[in-house]
């Protein structure tokens, strides 16, 4: 059971409405790295979680995240509050209010069809999507999602952060930054409280392959460091006199039956290509000076 209290977790002070700095805002309000993306992806993962400590933490913050969306809606309807009276009273000259709207952003889109609201779009306009959602179910994988998702947050409030010189928007905006770095650390206990927590799963890797780091991009540029060297790792550069790196043959091959075997010889044969043929093709019938070389006429 949900309960809603009427305060916010954090004040917010909008200095000046500003519809284009609002569009901006809708980037953490129903964007992939958003406050509403992050409450989802919590509370199912809460939900289908059996471990009783991990599963009060995700309940936990998935409702703080959408504390948080609440937060990040406010500003955009105040960001939005002077040009949705403006729009929906006509209180000023059409050429005044057509420059307010289109002066940048999705700001038109966003007072158009949502009235000045917060709308669950992405900055751009495009909508909402689940996915975004990118759980599957095993608690390792989850978690580190969940540490990439909180670091990827804080990146997009540096940046929104970054745009405005609306103090109070920036401290409202500096406290949800802080708090991605409080989840991302609680997911970090939370992923370490696990015990192997590497690699993800059950099923061990072949040994043989763990410790292989295949240089396939090779040129200027090559650099050695913890990633490709040392004790752990063996560094494979001659590539293609190692292939394939099962020992075998290298080619796709399938057991089949009687049946299919010649139904697949009937299509193979139906469909060949004759290697010696030059056809006269449409292209060359209708080739100009810029068509480069094209087959000649008969």
């Amino acid at each position: 059971m949900f309960m809603h209290n009427k305060k916010l977790q954090y004040t917010v002070r909008v200095a000046a409405p500003n519809p284009v700095l609002a569009s901006y805002m809708l980037e953490q309000f129903g964007g992939p790295q958003g406050e509403l993306a992050a409450a989802m992806r919590y509370f199912t993962q809460g939900l289908a979680e059996d471990d009783p400590g991990r599963k009060d933490m995700l309940l936990d913050i998935a409702t703080e995240e959408l504390s948080h969306l609440e937060i990040i809606g406010s500003i955009v309807a105040m960001l939005n509050k002077g040009v949705k009276g403006q729009l929906a009273e006509a209180s000023v000259a059409e050429a005044d209010l057509y420059r307010s709207l289109s002066s940048g952003g999705d700001s038109h889109t966003q007072a158009l069809l949502y009235g000045g609201g917060p709308a669950l779009t992405n900055s751009s306009g495009v909508p909402w999507t689940a996915a975004y959602i990118d759980t599957i179910g095993d608690p390792a994988c989850d978690l580190r999602s969940n540490i990439a998702a909180e670091s990827r947050a804080k990146i997009i409030y540096e940046r929104l952060i970054n745009i405005t010189e609306d103090s109070g928007i920036k401290d409202a905006l500096g406290f949800l930054m802080t708090r991605e770095i409080a989840h991302q650390k609680s997911f970090e206990k939370a992923l370490y409280s696990i015990e192997p927590n590497f690699p993800p799963g059950k099923l061990p890797g072949m040994k043989k392959f763990t410790d292989l780091y295949v240089n396939t991009s090779q040129g200027p540029g090559d650099t050695q460091g913890p990633w490709n060297t040392g004790e752990q790792w063996q560094k494979l550069d001659q590539i293609q006199e190692n292939l394939p790196l099962d020992g075998g043959d290298g080619m796709a091959s399938v057991e089949l039956r009687a049946a299919e075997k010649s139904a697949v010889a009937a299509l193979a044969e139906r469909t060949q290509s004759d290697p010696q043929s030059d056809p006269l093709t449409g292209a060359d019938l209708g080739a100009s000076a810029g068509a480069g070389s094209t087959t000649r006429r008969k």
